[in-house]
């Protein structure tokens, strides 16, 4: 197995005339946390669709840990974990239910799938859970299912749209204590709006706009680069605002 877990090159997705994502590139390392940061519409949500295989590039490719993600996607695909903006919960399954469910659909041994719940329940925070309705939980609460289901069969890379989106500051702080966490076992790709949520949990940070990167690079070499901004918050608006002119 590689160290680098995630690799795309001449990544691009078009829609017509319209160029969503345009000859985008980088590398993922086990262990790293990036941070994909863009205003709406930047093309960060079709970039985390096509690196999860569920959205087929118009050119370019991509490898998970050394896989071809287009010539082997059943392969490729069991070493990604994947939560979308929307999380796709069942509201009438219970917790337990829904991840032996996601389990399965995960290819998880059969006589494998107990421990694999349990041990995605404690890492998400829900151990006392397991025999309540999904759809009687908070949002933070399902935001955690959400992030069990993509974990329960362990995979090596995990992929995260939004996932404090709608959330109270105490629900932040506890989704961005648990991506922490997973960061430190898996290479973790993280979307956000919330800069706080980039600058408390990432290593690196992509700053894409119109479909394009506009910044990569660690969060040191992006103070480097703009030691005239303030903060992130100021350099996301300066780069963007930039490659808007």
């Amino acid at each position: 197995m590689t160290n680098i877990t995630v690799s795309a090159s001449g990544l691009s997705r078009r829609y017509g005339t319209r160029v969503a994502v345009h000859d985008l590139g980088f590398e993922l390392r086990q262990g790293e946390v990036l941070g994909l940061l863009g205003p709406n519409g930047a093309g960060k949500s079709t970039t985390l669709q096509m690196l999860a295989g569920c959205l087929a590039p118009s050119s370019g490719g991509i490898e998970i840990c050394g896989i071809d993600l287009l010539e082997q996607p059943r392969e490729a695909k069991s070493l990604l974990g994947y939560l979308p903006e929307t999380p796709p919960l069942y509201q009438e399954l219970t917790v337990n239910e829904f991840l032996r469910f996601a389990a399965r659909l995960h290819r998880v041994a059969k006589t494998a799938i107990p421990a694999a719940v349990e041990s995605a329940k404690q890492r998400c925070g829900l151990a006392e859970a397991g025999k309540r309705l999904v759809g009687s939980l908070s949002k933070g609460y399902q935001q955690r299912v959400g992030i069990a289901q993509a974990i329960v069969h362990n995979p090596r890379v995990v992929i995260l749209d939004e996932p404090t989106s709608g959330l109270d500051p105490i629900q932040i702080r506890e989704i961005r204590k648990l991506i922490r966490e997973l960061g430190g076992e898996h290479s973790v790709i993280l979307s956000t709006h919330i800069l706080p949520d980039v600058e408390s949990i990432c290593d690196r940070v992509q700053i894409m706009n119109q479909g394009r990167l506009a910044f990569a690079g660690s969060m040191a070499e992006l103070k480097q680069a703009h030691p005239e901004q303030a903060g992130l918050e100021e350099v996301f608006i300066h780069l963007t605002r930039q490659e808007n002119l």
